[in-house]
Parts: C-alpha cells; structure tokens; sequence
C-alpha cells in the first residue's frame, strides 16, 4: 500500500513538473506573439557618424549596440537616432562648432536611409509613417536631438533641424544651455535661469508652431515646469526614470510625473543602470571600471571617464568611441565568468520603474528606451538583439497586450500625433 501511495506522489510531481513546463512554455509563445505584433521603438540611441560610412555601416552586426542585424534579431522595430551635441561656451564660436556636428549626425542618418540601406530602413516623419514603414517589413528611423546648443540664438534653425527629420529636441543636455538650465545645476545650485531664458519661452513656442515634441529629460525640474506651463502640447521625457525609486536628477520625481500626465504627455523609462538602482549600479561601477581600465591598458588604449570626454581632441574622442565597444564587450565576457562580480542592474530592476509609474501615473504615460551607444544597456536588454527579454519581463508580470502595445510606443505615437495635429491648427489659423 505505501507502495503504491508512493508511485501515486512520484506521479503527481511528474506531472506537476510538465504543468509548469507547459505554462511556462505558454508563456513565451503569447510574449513571441505579442512582440512579433505590436510596434516596438526605442526613443534613444546615440550614434558615431564613423559608423555611417560605405564601408563601416549599421548594415553589418557592428560592435554597436544598435544596428539592423541587431534590430532584426531582438524585434525592435523603430530606433530613435540621436543628433547629439555636448555643452560648450554660450557663444558663436561654440554654436558654430556644434552646428557643424550635429549636421555630421543629419547626414549620416540620411545617408543610411537614403545610400546606405534604403531597403532595409527608412525615414519617419510622423505616426502614419512607421505604420507604413513597419508594415513593409523594413525598419524604421526617426531623428531625436538631444541638447538644443548647436541651434545658437536664431530661432529660424527650429524650423531647419524640423526639415531635416528632427521630431524632438531637449532644450538642453548636462550643462546650461543658452535655452534652459540643466538637471546638474543640482550637483552645484549654479542656476542661469532658474528655469528657462527668454530665448527658451520663445523656443517652446516655436517648437509648438512646427510640430517638435519637447523632450525634458535633461533639463532642470523648474525648467520643465515652465516648458509644461508655455506649451500648447504634450511633452515627453525621451530617457528618464522614476526618481522616487533612484535619486537621481535625470529622473523625474511625482510632482513632475503627475504634472506630465496632467499635460498629456509621456515618460519613456531609460534602461540606464545608474537611473535605476543607485545601490546596485554603484557597486558595479566600481567593479567595472577596474575592469575596463585594466583591459584597455592590455589593449594598449587610453581610457577616460565620461565625464573627461568633453575634454578631449575630436582625433582623441573618436578613437576612444571605435575602441569603447570592444572594451565593453570584453568586460562583459569576463564579468560573466567571475562569480565574485557584483550583481548587475537587469531587465527586473528596469521593470519595477515601468511598474512604479504606470502605477501612478497611468499605463497611457509610459514608454521605453534604452540609451543604447549613449552609456546605457543593462542585463537581458544590453543590445536591441535581446529587445524580446523586455517585453517577455512585461507578459510575467501580467501586462496585457493592449497595455504592452502602449508601452511599446502606441503612447510615444499619441503624443507626436497630437503635437503635431496642433501645430496642423496653428498653421491653419
């Protein structure tokens, strides 16, 4: 008899064991069925124009974090392509200069649409456009510009970037812009503006007129309540974090969270380690940066900091930017392998703020992005190759596909219609 009681207790953990594995299994077919169905775009990633060339271009599986093959792989649809400039003196020398690169960035973008790989992705400019694009099989580029500094003090290059495919603009980046104040003002309470310029009020409303989303991922708190008070549409936060669960100022806290849901807008949660989990990220940091030393000095590379990056030669910038991703990829293999290796920030952490602002502000105010090239990358989601790892960590935590959809870019999508349906309007009236 106990026998048999036995064989009846070995058989029904059996089958308990293949109930898990069935639903497990479910599982990741509804998450491939979903990811393969809605749209998915990534509002941030930074781009070296080098990798835009006839031979070194994002047509081949680069060292880069993004790149077609990459994208084909994880299923990510839309990549925002960054026109990035960082901050210099508040004068026409500066401007000049960064006019200069930020066109450098334009025409790679348009290049690689246009010359490179015209049949493998294309240029969108509006809501309509991706769904066309997307539903082609190819995929989809749109153009972000991440620090306003390279407009100078003529509004009329509002309307030159908006022609040339820039479908939003952050007023400033880490540093007073002639714009805006900068979040690190914090780190030392150096305001210019306290908030924004006159040139900023009148940039706010320029970008309204024409139909550019505002981005205040980089600018400072009173800056942002100001751009929401002047602006006319819904503005966006194109990499920003809860700051309630990492104090860090590029993320945004509740009050400017509910301010942005009372404005329409929305927040695209960043997969950037040191916005996620101020604990974590630290103590890998510091092991990584050990690591990464050690390895480019093997290598025979100089190696700098982020914050040493501004003063670099272009010659010295550049070749510090071809040598990163090896450097990275390195690290990343010998990480792996050490098991002393502080825990790194994954795609669970980046979950937990999606989970903490849909809970307080609304499932229809948040997005995603990565800041792939730009620093960010976490694990599960440290390339677009593994975009799938997102959405999969969304389906285990009851996300519908509806809910999932928004996330993915539907909200993103609603923001820029309706930004732009005012500017349609305003040029109407």
């Amino acid at each position: 008899m106990k026998q048999f009681i036995v064989f009846i207790c070995i058989l029904t953990v059996i089958s308990c064991k293949e109930e898990k594995k069935e639903i497990t299994e479910s599982l990741l077919e509804k998450a491939h069925r979903i990811h393969e169905k809605v749209i998915t775009i990534d509002t941030h990633n930074d781009i070296n124009v080098d990798n835009f060339t006839d031979s070194i271009n994002y047509s081949q599986n680069l060292d880069t974090q993004v790149n077609l093959p990459k994208m084909t792989e994880g299923g990510l649809d839309v990549s925002w392509l960054i026109v990035y400039t960082g901050q210099d003196s508040l004068n026409a020398q500066g401007y000049k200069k960064a006019s200069e690169n930020a066109m450098s960035k334009f025409e790679a973008i348009h290049r690689l649409c246009e010359v490179i790989a015209p049949d493998e992705i294309e240029l969108a400019l509006t809501s309509n456009d991706v769904r066309r694009i997307s539903k082609s099989g190819k995929k989809v580029a749109m153009i972000g510009v991440e620090n306003a500094y390279p407009l100078g003090e003529d509004l009329s290059n509002f309307e030159k970037f908006h022609r040339l495919g820039a479908r939003y603009i952050s007023l400033s980046h880490n540093g007073h812009s002639q714009f805006c104040d900068s979040n690190t003002g914090e780190k030392d309470s150096i305001w210019l503006y306290n908030g924004l310029s006159e040139l900023g009020k009148k940039a706010v409303i320029e970008m309204n007129r024409l139909g550019i989303m505002i981005d205040v991922s980089h600018p400072s708190k009173s800056s942002m309540e100001q751009m929401v008070a002047l602006s006319k549409a819904p503005i966006i936060a194109s990499h920003s974090s809860a700051r309630a669960l990492c104090d860090h100022s590029r993320n945004l806290d509740d009050e400017q969270l509910l301010l942005l849901k009372k404005n329409g807008g929305v927040v695209q949660t960043v997969a950037f380690s040191s916005y996620l989990n101020t604990d974590k990220h630290e103590a890998r940091a510091t092991y990584l940066k050990e690591l990464y030393s050690k390895i480019a000095d093997s290598l025979g590379i100089d190696w700098y900091e982020r914050s040493q990056l501004a003063d670099l030669s272009d010659v010295q910038r550049s070749v510090f930017m071809a040598s990163y991703p090896k450097v990275l990829k390195l690290a990343k293999l010998q990480a792996a392998e050490d098991k002393n290796a502080p825990e790194a920030i994954n795609v669970a952490d980046f979950a937990n703020h999606i989970d903490y602002l849909v809970k307080l502000i609304g499932v229809d105010h948040v997005g995603i992005s990565s800041d792939f090239d730009g620093g960010g990358g976490i694990e599960g989601w440290d390339d677009a190759s593994e975009t799938f790892n997102v959405t999969l960590e969304l389906i285990k935590r009851g996300y519908t596909e509806e809910e999932i959809a928004k996330l993915w870019g539907g909200n993103l999508l609603r923001v820029l219609d309706e930004v732009q349906a005012i500017a349609k309007n305003w040029a109407e009236n």
